[in-house]
């Protein structure tokens, strides 16, 4: 795993051993990116379920100001310590190492223009994560929320009563890309 573009360019990632994290495949990451590179500059990041912090590290790397990357793995925050040093973003990212609700309850009020959600995939973690970022008000009208999923109507249907809408969603082999962004609910 590698960063793809941006300052960091061509930097190899260290990864994780074992079966509990799945990285996010180059070219799904690579769809992503152009699909959001015009609001990545300047931006406020959260990653919610990091793994290795190879999304938030990438963003960093394409010109994000600043990323949060959260992790409850002590095995996943250690390498992402690594991947920040090595990809000299130390001024750049917080890591977090708690579950992804206390993190966003740490988070509270602080305003996110991208935030990505790639929970292990038989979780209903996106539903309570999505609720928690409304509620939580981690979002403004023009924030992103990004989810990575390989059940995508489960997915909407879990989120269909949120005050968020989907402004795009792309499929890529087994995992879906879904582009939320938060419904103003005081007109």
């Amino acid at each position: 795993m590698r960063i793809i573009s941006g300052t960091a360019r061509g930097t190899k990632l260290y990864t994780l051993e074992g079966l509990e994290t799945r990285p996010t495949l180059d070219r799904v990451k690579e769809s992503l990116f152009n699909i959001i590179q015009n609001e990545i500059k300047g931006s406020i990041v959260l990653d919610l379920f990091s793994g290795s912090g190879a999304i938030g590290l990438e963003l960093l790397s394409r010109g994000a100001k600043k990323a949060i990357l959260c992790d409850k793995s002590k095995e996943a925050i250690q390498i992402i310590k690594k991947n920040v040093e090595k990809t000299h973003f130390q001024d750049k990212a917080e890591i977090y190492n708690v579950d992804f609700k206390t993190a966003i309850k740490k988070l509270e009020n602080q305003k996110f223009d991208i935030i990505y959600i790639d929970p292990p995939y038989v979780t209903d973690y996106v539903k309570i994560a999505v609720e928690e970022i409304v509620r939580n008000k981690l979002v403004n009208y023009d924030s992103k929320i990004i989810i990575e999923t390989d059940d995508e109507e489960r997915i909407l249907k879990q989120i269909e009563n949120i005050n968020v809408k989907v402004v795009d969603k792309r499929k890529y082999g087994r995992a879906t890309i879904i582009f939320l962004q938060y419904i103003r609910t005081d007109t």
